[in-house]
């Protein structure tokens, strides 16, 4: 049932994908939106999900925060090192590095991957959890979908390459679910995992996803966009409850 309904996921996540490719004539909308589906995830589901998981503290701070903040450093100095190495090859000061984007889009793999496992592991547990933990998966991997595009296009990788990303982001939940019949991931290290990546979210959600979408494009409608993606991630945690 869990593998099933992952590929349900696949589905969804090749939809979200789709949808980005089809927007892009409204840029600035398709980046308020994604800025918005990203902070919505990282608060209200990963954040969340990774302090149950990954409960003990470590001076008097949560283990999931720490790596939290963790996340939102590394690619902050992964990204710098990358524009700094880029420059010193005669970029122009301010280019998008490429590395960036797969990075992002290759954590969201990573994320995929763990929402497989959480699905498989949720059907070990009963059917009641497992079509709660589904319910979540499959309408939030449509937000994942379109992340990855967009993240991957909007540091100037070819469509090729954000085509591939997309591909391996909506195959992650099915090897993810098919891997729990063969075992299960420990609790404290996906929280740790989810900790960790959320903080790497934040930091591409506000310091690159939200300025880009409203540089050119200061409108209502690009903010109501961001706010929008924010309480549709709301609205997924909250039916998935």
């Amino acid at each position: 049932m869990a593998v099933i309904v992952a590929l349900g996921a696949f589905l969804m996540t090749l939809a979200g994908g789709w949808t980005a490719q089809r927007v892009t004539d409204r840029r600035h909308l398709v980046l308020g939106l994604a800025g918005g589906l990203m902070l919505g995830v990282v608060g209200l589901d990963l954040l969340p999900e990774a302090l149950h998981a990954a409960g003990r503290e470590v001076f008097g701070v949560p283990f999931a925060l720490l790596l939290f903040v963790a996340g939102f450093l590394v690619a902050h100095v992964v990204e710098r090192l990358l524009a700094v190495r880029q420059a010193a090859h005669g970029a122009e000061d301010g280019a998008r590095v490429p590395q960036v984007g797969l990075t992002a889009a290759a954590a969201m793999v990573g994320h995929s991957l763990a929402d497989g496992v959480a699905l498989g592991a949720a059907f070990q547990v009963g059917g009641g959890m497992g079509l709660a933990v589904a319910l979540a998966v499959v309408t939030h991997d449509f937000a994942d979908g379109f992340n990855t595009y967009t993240l991957t296009r909007l540091y100037g990788n070819a469509r090729r390459k954000a085509l591939m990303m997309l591909f391996a982001d909506a195959a992650a939940p099915v090897v993810g679910a098919a891997s729990t019949l063969l075992f299960t991931l420990p609790e404290e290290p996906l929280g740790a995992y989810l900790g960790f990546f959320g903080g790497v979210l934040l930091y591409l959600a506000a310091a690159e996803i939200l300025p880009e979408a409203h540089h050119e494009h200061p409108a209502l409608s690009t903010l109501m966009c961001t706010v929008g993606g924010v309480a549709g991630i709301w609205l997924v945690v909250g039916l998935a409850e």
